[in-house]
């Protein structure tokens, strides 16, 4: 069992790494995600003598989507750990993914000693230089006496609007030397949310009192400041449709009247119809990087009201009409209050709705094998509370689920859509279930991305972390073939053969189904996230479904 954290009382003769530990601790960090080594042994037998868990992994880049996942999950900054040179290294995708996921994370590595950073070393490489570019803030602590101010500094920066990650390298010889007396963690001041412009909020307004045809997307921010309900009130209020992006799945509910879906598919698709005639876009929270703006504004005709907590980017299809930077519940409550007028739904809006629940009832029914990805999907989301937690991993899968899964509440169906990584789900579902021990975790992988990461079966069977990996079995890179197919006429080098997967699962000590018909993953499924234990469901799909679904979606016209 951890010891009690230390008390500030005793800080007398600490070492930096106790110090930086303890600062860790006054930040509220309740694990941390990494693998030790030698040039950070003190960091992590502090870290085990302190009321932090330490769960050790298998890869550092598993860490690393553990604490994004955490992160996103939490809303604070998940913390990972590594050593110099190669392990540090290994934590850069899961920072650059995090940044762009606007998630908070703080990545802590091992440097060289500064008395020899400044010549060719063993090991020793620009860790600062490359972290640089895909984090907030990245930088080397250069002394004893930078600890708490720079603990505080990078918590800040993970945390504010919009986040991310930050980066510290502790070099090797500071970690080991005496903290300075009387530097102890410095106050935590968290920024209350503004209040809305009241000059920006009767802009806003008047616009939409002019409005025909308005919509509503919500993306990322929304669900990371909590606004699901303050933007059900709004749309309820004033009669207007919702879709979401993929980032933002589940913080409008997908069974609600007024839900559209979601929209970033590769085509257009569904919820897209809905913009085609719009007039006005209020975006919530929406992030440039979570879906193109040319796709819902290819003419850059339409009249668009950002509200956020931050500026919007500029780009040529999303020249803001009016912006508001603003607490985003606040400024949904403010500016449905403000509108006189209200809207009616268009017979076109309840047709998107009908034509995903009828594309996802017809794969509810089919009894084909290999199951068809609608199958898949439907059995997942019948397998599932409205509470619990699915990972889509990046690939195929991630295009079915995000367009076809049924969500009805914030961050339970997670995806990288900033970067799009690959492997991210399964090292996450572990993050997810320490997250949210009270919730079943699904993590939803492509057979290329399972094996960049099962060796993460053993930290989980390791941790006592119990969750489900149910892998979409084709033996290829299935969303390259499906890319090659639609574009080239032909596929090449996707192909792969796999092992055993329930045999391989099963040398874990984990447990393994592998489904053989189409009525048996139902019944997996359910078995799995009953289990107090880590299980893996081999399911083989039937990809053919892909270009099927592109070729018909080309075939759709509107306006609906």
């Amino acid at each position: 069992m951890p010891s009690e954290p230390t008390d500030p009382a005793s800080a007398a003769g600490e070492t930096v790494a106790e110090l930086l530990v303890r600062c860790l601790e006054h930040e509220g960090v309740t694990t941390v995600f990494g693998i030790p080594g030698e040039e950070n042994i003190r960091f992590t037998d502090a870290v085990a003598r302190s009321g932090i868990r330490y769960v050790l992994v298998r890869h550092e880049q598993a860490a690393s989507f553990m604490a994004e996942i955490h992160g996103r999950l939490t809303g604070s900054a998940g913390v990972c750990s590594a050593t110099l040179g190669p392990g540090a290294i290994n934590l850069l995708l899961g920072a650059a993914d995090a940044t762009t996921n606007s998630t908070p994370m703080v990545a802590i590595s091992a440097q060289v000693g500064l008395n020899r950073i400044y010549k060719e070393s063993h090991q020793s490489v620009d860790l600062v230089s490359m972290f640089a570019p895909v984090t907030k803030w990245a930088a080397l602590v250069p002394n004893p006496g930078a600890v708490p101010e720079m603990v505080r500094k990078a918590f800040k920066l993970a945390h504010t609007e919009r986040p991310g990650a930050v980066y510290l390298a502790v070099p090797e010889d500071v970690e080991a030397l005496p903290a300075v007396a009387g530097r102890d963690p410095l106050p935590l001041n968290v920024p209350r949310p503004d209040e809305p412009s009241a000059s920006q909020i009767r802009r806003a307004s008047a616009l939409l009192e002019q409005a025909e045809r308005p919509v509503v997307l919500a993306g990322h921010g929304a669900a990371r400041s909590g606004a699901g309900p303050a933007l059900l009130r709004f749309s309820e209020l004033l009669g207007l449709p919702v879709a979401t992006t993929f980032h933002g799945k589940g913080v409008f509910p997908d069974d609600h009247p007024h839900a559209l879906g979601a929209v970033g598919f590769m085509r257009h698709d569904y919820a897209n119809f809905g913009f085609d005639h719009a007039d006005v876009i209020i975006t919530v929270g929406y992030e440039l990087q979570e879906f193109d703006p040319v796709r819902i504004n290819p003419r850059a005709d339409k009249q668009i009201i950002h509200i956020s907590r931050f500026p919007a980017e500029v780009d040529s299809h999303y020249a803001v009409e009016v912006g508001i930077q603003a607490d985003i519940a606040a400024t949904l409550d403010a500016l449905g209050a403000a509108v006189r007028r209200r809207f009616q739904l268009r017979p076109g809006d309840a047709k998107i709705r009908r034509l995903l629940a009828d594309e996802l009832a017809r794969g509810a029914n089919d009894d084909s094998f290999p199951l068809k990805p609608q199958r898949i999907v439907a059995e997942t989301r019948a397998a599932l509370e409205r509470s619990d937690i699915v990972l889509a991993d990046t690939g195929a899968v991630k295009m079915w689920m995000a367009r076809l899964y049924p969500t009805f509440e914030a961050n339970t169906c997670l995806l990288s859509n900033g970067l799009s990584t690959m492997s991210f789900a399964l090292p996450g579902a572990i993050a997810a279930r320490l997250a949210c021990p009270d919730r079943r975790v699904l993590a939803a992988v492509g057979d290329g991305a399972f094996l960049m990461h099962s060796q993460e079966i053993e930290t989980a069977m390791r941790e006592g972390v119990a969750m489900t990996i149910l892998i979409w079995v084709d033996d290829a890179y299935g969303l390259i073939e499906w890319k090659m197919d639609m574009e080239l006429g032909h596929s090449t080098s996707i192909r792969f053969s796999n092992p055993d997967f329930v045999a391989y699962a099963e040398s874990f000590g984990a447990t393994g189904y592998r489904v053989e018909s189409a009525d048996q993953l139902g019944p997996a499924l359910r078995d799995a996230l009953g289990a107090d234990t880590v299980s893996v469901i081999a399911c083989p799909v039937d990809y053919r479904e892909n270009l099927r679904l592109t070729d018909s979606l080309g075939e759709l016209s509107g306006p609906f």
